[in-house]
């Protein structure tokens, strides 16, 4: 994409909210203290400031160095390190010690490892939920190459929430996502409903602004239906460095309001769309349906005690 397109004046109606709250000194001391990475800094997240304010943070598992070199984040590429055994546990504590309602677990892509990671997700969420029974989990997954071991061993942890971005539209994804694939991602976000029995609610997110016209981001949607999505998140992206991607268009907040309604009416249970949304921003007000947490949670335990 040519660099030359980007627009580099954001517009007035993109605002990051500074911290004014104890609360986010605290937050951000206690990671540190636990030795913990978040995606909130590591993916320069607009809403960390806010979110760190309000006691809650979205964990980045399984180290700070991606495998692959998307064109739009900004979480390092390199060769990463190992694995680290304790950290399931210190997830656990943090999310005990936040006294979250709700849980969000991501990690970068593990294309070094077999499984992607599959397993470290399993036993972070079991930790998680040994630590504190009554909480919805949301995992934020990579697409494990679309391996069926790697992901069963992954939906083996029971989580509420299985979400995997989509990110863009299918044109734009051969140069957005490194080494993904638009038509793999759609296939693991279904593989992993039918895996869970549909026992899981099943999310995905979309950036906007690359370049994407209205007719591409419509038929995205679509196929997340046809693929089992009910919860979406719609966000503009933003250029975290001059070496990334060029923001081609700024959407107006109006618009984000009008693809809300778009996306309501194809089936998506619940939208989340703003210029600032990210796949993690205010996850907690999505609440999967009582009875499908209440199995969830049944056989996660029963599992447990075997």
């Amino acid at each position: 994409m040519d660099p030359s397109l980007h627009n580099e004046r954001k517009p007035e109606w993109i605002k990051i909210r500074l911290p004014n709250n104890p609360q986010f000194g605290s937050t951000k001391n206690m990671i540190t203290d636990l030795n913990l990475v978040t995606v909130c800094e590591e993916a320069q997240c607009p809403n960390r400031w806010e979110c760190w304010g309000q006691g809650t943070a979205t964990f980045m598992i399984a180290g700070e160095k991606c495998t692959r070199a998307c064109g739009f984040c900004a979480v390092k590429t390199a060769r990463p390190d190992a694995l680290e055994a304790d950290e399931p546990e210190r997830v656990a504590e943090a999310t005990k010690r936040l006294g979250l309602n709700h849980v969000v677990i991501t990690a970068v892509a593990r294309d070094d490892l077999r499984d992607g990671g599959a397993d470290h997700f399993r036993q972070t969420v079991n930790a998680i939920r040994e630590a504190c029974p009554s909480i919805i989990i949301e995992i934020l997954v990579p697409d494990f190459n679309d391996r069926d071991e790697a992901l069963s061993v992954c939906m083996e942890g029971k989580p509420h929430i299985f979400n995997h971005n989509l990110e863009t539209v299918e044109r734009l994804t051969p140069l957005v996502r490194s080494r993904a694939k638009y038509q793999r991602s759609l296939t693991v976000l279904k593989k992993a409903k039918a895996m869970a029995g549909g026992q899981v609610v099943t999310k995905s997110g979309l950036m906007l602004g690359l370049g994407e016209t209205e007719e591409e981001l419509f038929k995205a949607m679509d196929d997340l239906r046809a693929h089992d999505v009910t919860v979406l998140t719609l966000g503009q992206y933003l250029r975290p460095t001059p070496r990334h991607l060029p923001v081609v268009e700024y959407i107006r907040p109006e618009k984000f309001e009008e693809y809300k309604k778009v996306a309501l009416e194809k089936g998506f249970r619940h939208v989340a769309s703003g210029p600032l949304v990210r796949s993690s921003y205010h996850a907690a007000d999505f609440r999967p349906e009582l009875d499908l947490v209440e199995r969830i949670n049944a056989e996660a335990e029963a599992a447990m005690q075997k």
